[in-house]
């Protein structure tokens, strides 16, 4: 059976390129970037190179990157770090209600330390309104939090105009581009925003490292101690192989960002084409803002099955997707960014994300369409 991947906003696969740069370092280099010794010299000079290669590509000085864990560590550190740093001024962050679990869940330990969170609400497309946020600032707020783009619908914020609001009212600014990085041309300089999380493995880099843009000028507080590394932000010997990983993925990434999007955007289309063809309109509604979204991204509900039924069987035919929902205990739980959107039962309970990229073909989206129709009939025909 051929296996088809259409998973791409949970991970992607590894480019041959990253692998090959990775397994250089693993098998070349075993030194510590901090020791002073010709082997860490050796080291601090790989990951130097690639703190460049990343700086130029996301366009900021290197001194402006902090290498993390991943996503989740990258927003963590964002929050945590920027409201330690300005507690004399305030303890009021806003977010929204859409937001990844790694914000949600850490403005929610914010709650508990005493902070006030404002979560803003969203349209049924799943963007917020500015007029909203304009209400929701106080004199005590301190950071505004909200993502670039969402990883189970696509739609992308008006980050520009976010961040020029907080400019006005002198309020930090934090977005989670970790699903936007690859697709969207990102500019730390030109943005309005004071940081920005990253992760490797959502642009055929390794899984395990990320970054965070931080604008000079911005104090934040580590949150991680025991070294100097990152200029003191946040300790601990860093993961050498995987920065040059993350390095030679956004190099590529970024070389061939039009090239992708235009692939993508054609899988996109060829995918509801597909659907009206083999499923019809009539049977299928799509989740998420019809313009402002990430071209390799579809949320897609089918009435007619429950998600958990819709995903067990393309399963079984090879086809890897996702709902987009936590799941515990084996159960899924309903998507809390398509109950922000305000969506009817059915849709929130039938709920599928798809998400395309490397090595994804027109073949794969043709036989996924019609395997789509294949369960619907037979899940109908059921007596």
């Amino acid at each position: 059976m051929k296996r088809i991947y259409l998973d791409h906003a949970a991970s992607t696969p590894m480019h041959p390129q990253v692998a090959e740069a990775m397994m250089n370092v693993m098998t070349g280099q075993f030194g510590n970037a901090s020791s002073i010794h010709a082997f860490g010299r050796e080291a601090k000079r790989t990951v130097s190179g690639a703190r460049d290669v990343i700086a130029a590509s996301l366009g900021c000085f290197p001194d402006e990157l902090v290498f993390t864990g991943g996503g989740t560590e990258s927003d963590n550190l964002a929050i945590f770090g920027a409201v330690s740093s300005r507690q004399d001024k305030g303890k009021h962050v806003i977010t929204t209600a859409i937001e990844h679990h790694a914000v949600l869940h850490t403005c929610q330990e914010l709650e508990r330390q005493g902070y006030e969170v404002t979560y803003l609400s969203v349209d049924r497309h799943g963007r917020i309104n500015l007029d909203e946020l304009q209400e929701a600032i106080r004199p005590d707020t301190v950071l505004i939090t909200m993502m670039y783009a969402n990883n189970e619908v696509g739609t992308i914020q008006p980050i520009r105009e976010v961040g020029e609001l907080a400019r006005q009212h002198n309020i930090l600014f934090h977005t989670d581009a970790v699903q936007a990085l690859g697709s969207q041309n990102i500019s730390c300089k030109e943005l309005p925003v004071d940081l920005i999380s990253f992760s490797a493995h959502k642009i055929n880099g390794p899984q395990g490292v990320g970054a965070l843009y931080v604008r000079r000028g911005i104090v934040l507080e580590a949150r991680a101690h025991g070294g100097l590394q990152e200029r003191q932000r946040r300790a601990g010997t860093e993961n050498i192989a995987g920065i040059t990983g993350f390095a030679e993925a956004l190099k590529i990434a970024s070389v061939h960002t039009e090239m992708h999007r235009q692939h993508d955007l054609a899988l996109r289309k060829l995918l509801l084409q597909q659907l009206e063809i083999h499923v019809g309109t009539e049977h299928f509604h799509v989740n998420g803002h019809p313009d402002h979204t990430l071209p390799n991204i579809l949320n897609i509900s089918f009435p007619e099955v429950s998600t958990e039924t819709m995903l067990m069987n393309l399963d079984m035919e090879g086809i890897a997707v996702a709902s987009g929902s936590a799941c515990t205990s084996g159960s899924l739980e309903v998507s809390h960014v398509l109950k922000a959107m305000k969506l009817p039962e059915t849709f929130l309970h039938s709920a599928i994300r798809f998400s395309w990229g490397l090595g994804n073909t027109t073949e794969e989206i043709m036989i996924t369409a019609e395997k789509i129709g294949t369960i619907l009939g037979r899940l109908r025909n059921r007596p």
